[in-house]
């Protein structure tokens, strides 16, 4: 999935006219099926990426896909397809429920542990999360026991790395470097 600029130009000018339209509800649940189908055929990302495949075979991919599309998602699928970015579909996605939760007041955040998170532990990273933005946060944890213990927190683009893993090679680089 590419996510530059490109796509939050055009999450912007989507989440605008959704807003004007009334139905950035709507369209942030279309969205979010976007990016997860997106997200889980590496097929379909690759296809609306290749240079080989003109911009209509790219479109009659989508629509197949994506047969039940509000007007909202048609219009952006013909935007994509008369720029040729429908490789960008992913992103667009991506930064347009990002934004929408922006819009709402809420920031997505993601904790990294070791183990699963108990009750206690969420609050403590939720108070530590509330320090670092002003906006209503939605936490998500993920296992991953190769961080060793501690955790990473992750609000937006702001990273806290406490995990014990980040600590051991800091200092395996101390010692390296001494």
């Amino acid at each position: 999935m590419k996510a530059g600029r490109a796509s939050i130009r055009y999450a912007k000018a989507l989440l605008e006219f959704a807003i004007e339209s009334q139905k950035e509800k709507a369209v942030v649940e279309e969205m979010q099926n976007i990016l997860s189908v997106v997200e889980s055929s590496p097929e379909l990302d690759d296809a609306l990426n290749s240079p080989v495949l003109p911009s209509s075979q790219k479109r009659r991919i989508i629509d197949g896909i994506f047969p039940k599309a509000s007007k909202i998602a048609q219009s952006l699928f013909d935007l994509l397809s008369q720029n040729g970015r429908e490789g960008i579909l992913g992103g667009v996605a991506h930064h347009y429920i990002e934004l929408f939760d922006k819009n709402q007041g809420k920031v997505a955040a993601t904790v990294t542990t070791a183990v699963p998170l108990s009750a206690d532990l969420e609050k403590e990273v939720l108070k530590k999360a509330a320090t670092l933005t002003p906006l209503k946060i939605e936490l998500k944890n993920i296992v991953d026991p190769t961080i060793k213990g501690g955790f990473i927190l992750r609000v937006g683009d702001l990273q806290y790395n406490a995990s014990i893993a980040d600590r051991l090679e800091a200092l395996k680089r101390e010692l390296i470097t001494s």
